[in-house]
């Protein structure tokens, strides 16, 4: 079997992959940079709006399939989310979720033409596209603050730096790579965020991949776990994240998880609600985590994080049910700000 050049785009090279599975299949550009595949016999033909996420795994799930609910809804097309390799369990859960995917190891499942293919590995390591400085953990904190406060876009760096929680030092690099990008074009001489639903789907993607695994700190078990609502958690010992505050802002979900941002679980906030290590117990815990950022606005509600945080900590779960509330927060909290 002949391996595809890694230097060839990724949507090509999962078009090959195919071919190559006996799957007929073309990549044919399509407006704006995009690209489609067009999938199955002549005159018999799907054509997908690809959507490339070459490091797809259970913790971006969510928000690549938040990437490809947006280009299905703008192009009116079914949409293909395209990796470098999609694991077993991965594509059991992209099928779940009724989302057409394809690597470019030839794994694949497309309702039409009918191919379910999985298990397959790549011949070589993927190699995945070289990443700007606005997507190292530093970039990802002052994107962050950008986008909790879009104001800050064109503010002093050494305000960014402090509301961000990094060094002086790195803000001109990250900034400069944000408007290569087109995130932060010049308006005159001015800065300013270009705020879009794209934009915020991509640092939740690069955050779960990039940040959040760094942020937990403990797991803990406690027999009050279904009175959280009544613990009357102040910002001394900490904001709710994820679920629960997803709860709070939505009343649409019943947390499975619990989380808790803080630089310290205060022991007296620990015995009162009994709380013990979890011993390889996953469901129906507490996650402590360290907030990563210096300073933040005032939010919809003084125990929780900001929306943008909760929508990301949510989609980074890779569960339909959070995914599903996700929704329900954009549309409540940020749509108005990230069209």
């Amino acid at each position: 079997m002949m391996t595809a050049d890694p230097l060839t785009p990724l949507p090509e090279r999962a078009a090959q992959a195919l071919a190559a599975l006996g799957v007929p299949a073309q990549c044919r550009a399509a407006p704006a940079g995009a690209c489609t595949l067009r999938l199955g016999p002549k005159g018999q033909w799907t054509d997908y709006r690809a959507v490339a996420v070459p490091a797809l795994a259970r913790a971006t799930l969510g928000a690549a399939l938040m990437q490809a609910r947006q280009a299905a809804q703008q192009t009116g097309q079914p949409t293909v989310l395209l990796a470098e390799h999609v694991t077993p369990p991965v594509a059991d859960d992209l099928r779940a979720q009724g989302q057409p995917f394809a690597d470019a190891a030839g794994n694949a499942w497309l309702p039409a033409p009918l191919v379910f293919i999985t298990g397959r590995k790549p011949l070589t390591k993927p190699v995945l596209p070289a990443t700007g400085r606005a997507d190292t953990p530093a970039g990802l904190k002052i994107l962050f603050a950008l986008l909790c406060q879009p104001e800050l876009a064109d503010a002093p760096h050494r305000t960014i730096a402090a509301a961000a929680g990094v060094a002086l030092g790195g803000v001109p690099a990250v900034l400069q790579d944000l408007r290569h990008q087109g995130d932060l074009p010049m308006l005159g001489q001015r800065r300013r965020l270009n705020a879009t639903r794209p934009l915020l789907d991509r640092w939740a993607q690069a955050y779960a991949r990039r940040l959040r695994p760094k942020t937990l700190k403990g797991l803990y078990t406690t027999p009050l776990f279904d009175t959280w609502a009544e613990w009357g958690l102040t910002p001394a010992d900490g904001l709710w994240g994820g679920e629960p505050a997803a709860r709070l802002l939505t009343n649409y979900l019943r947390p499975g998880v619990l989380t808790i941002y803080t630089p310290r679980l205060p022991p007296q906030f620990m015995a009162r609600q009994r709380m013990s290590k979890a011993l390889g117990q996953v469901d129906r815990v507490l996650e402590w985590r360290v907030p990563f950022w210096g300073t933040l606005p005032p939010g919809p509600r003084p125990d929780t994080v900001p929306p943008v945080l909760v929508y990301a900590d949510l989609l980074a779960t890779g569960d339909g049910r959070c995914i599903e509330t996700a929704e329900v927060l954009y549309d409540k909290y940020l749509a108005a700000a990230f069209p």
